[in-house]
Parts: structure tokens; C-alpha cells; sequence
């Protein structure tokens, strides 16, 4: 199960880059979209419609990236086998079960592998790795 473990801590771990990677594009692609508006549009358009535009992007970003850290930061207490990243991790995949169907993979699998009683026993306090 020890395996199983790390595959899981790599997947968590995968999945928070890719979504750090994505939440950079969308500051990219919203500020794109800001700049290009602000520079074509009139000014009384520009005024609306660039900080509407921002705020949008900044929120989808912020957003993404909520989620996305918590996932690395699991996925090294994995590695680490700490008690808490198990508990974590349950819960991470319970609601990666909704992110079909990538997440809803990891999350089964994440499910079975945090939630089986010899991988409970990898957890404990003052185990030795």
C-alpha cells in the first residue's frame, strides 16, 4: 500500500500544478482581454467594461488556485506520510469526485487507497517510514 500512497501524493500533487498552471492562464488570457479592451474600446466603454473584465479574471484565478494548493500541499504530507494528509486527503477526494472525469478517478482511487485499514496503519504517530 506504501506504493499506492506515493502514486496518490504524485497524482495530488500533478493535478495542483496543473491547476497553478491553469489559473496563470486565466490571468494571463483576463489581462490580455483587459488590456486589449482598454485600448480599442472608447472610454466611457473602457471605464465599464476593463474593470469588469478584471475583476472576473482575478476571481477565476484566485478560485482555481483555492483549490489547487491545497492538493500539493496533501500530496507532499502524503509522501511525508503525516497523520493529517490522510485525513486531507480524504476529504480532497471526496470532492475531486465532482471534476469529471480526471478527478473523479483520482478520487475513487484516492478513496480506496486512504480509506483501507493497511494504509491506516502507514499513518499512525511515531511509525517509522
Amino acid at each position: 500500500m506504501q506504493t499506492h500512497v506515493k502514486v496518490l501524493a504524485v497524482l495530488q500533487i500533478f493535478l495542483g500544478v496543473l491547476g497553478l498552471l491553469t489559473a496563470l492562464f486565466f490571468m494571463v488570457l483576463f489581462g490580455g482581454a483587459a488590456g486589449i479592451v482598454g485600448t480599442q474600446a472608447g472610454p466611457e466603454e473602457a471605464a465599464i467594461a476593463v474593470p469588469i473584465i478584471g475583476v472576473i479574471g482575478t476571481g477565476l484565478s484566485f478560485f482555481i488556485l483555492a483549490l489547487s494548493i491545497p492538493g500539493i500541499i496533501v500530496g507532499v504530507g502524503l509522501l511525508q506520510f503525516r497523520p493529517w494528509a490522510r485525513i486531507v486527503g480524504i476529504v480532497l477526494s471526496i470532492l475531486l469526485l465532482i471534476h469529471f472525469p480526471v478527478g473523479t478517478a483520482v478520487g475513487i482511487y484516492g478513496l480506496w487507497v486512504l480509506l483501507t485499514g493497511e494504509t491506516e496503519k502507514l499513518f499512525m504517530p511515531g511509525r517509522r517510514a
